[in-house]
């Protein structure tokens, strides 16, 4: 046997197989997770009330409602003071998309609160009285929009409406073809 009766010695010269770790069955882990309890709870009971450590307590959990954007009409969850945050910032409650765009229309027009409101508002409006009952109809005008937008960035005289431009570079007079043709005819003849 080896010095200080080492199993493993033994072992070395057999092959083994890697053996899989024993399944752990349902009752067991009821039985660990029921003693991990049972330690915390006695350990709970043996710390008195003067030793035990004072956390801070919550702040209570606030009130959640469903508020209705009064702009886009899209609704969503709010606390109420988040509500009202935004009807003391602009007027009306309008949901966080809205803000941004409220945002984004103030740094287009100088930071004028109003007018941005007015404009998005507006915009909001025009899409849910037309695009949301005809969504092919807003999708046909969204195609028109592009094409006016490219065909006024357009280069082309011809885009532009103008029929009597002065046009550069090497006109033709006729056509080579004739003599091309008339080439191969001789060139067969012979």
């Amino acid at each position: 046997m080896a010095p200080n009766r080492d199993p493993t010695f033994l072992t070395q010269n057999t092959p083994t197989l890697p053996q899989k770790p024993a399944k752990l069955s349902m009752e067991t882990l009821q039985r660990t997770i029921s003693d991990i309890s049972f330690e915390l709870l006695s350990q709970e009971t043996l710390i008195s009330p003067a030793e035990k450590p004072t956390s801070p307590a919550l702040p209570p959990i606030s009130e959640i409602e469903d508020a209705k954007c009064e702009c886009c009409g899209m609704s969503e969850e709010c606390t109420l003071q988040y509500v009202k945050k935004m009807r003391d910032k602009f007027g009306q409650m309008i949901c966080g998309l809205c803000s941004e765009a409220v945002k984004e229309e103030m740094g287009k027009n100088g930071g004028m609160r109003d007018e941005a409101l007015h404009a998005h508002v507006s915009a909001c409006s025009k899409f849910n009285r037309l695009a949301r009952a005809y969504p092919v109809l807003c999708q046909a005008e969204a195609m028109r929009e592009i094409f006016r937008k490219n065909r006024a960035k357009s280069l082309s005289p011809r885009d532009r409406g103008g029929t009597n431009v002065n046009k550069g570079g090497i006109a033709r007079s006729s056509s080579c073809i004739p003599a091309i043709s008339k080439e191969i005819n001789t060139q067969k003849m012979v």
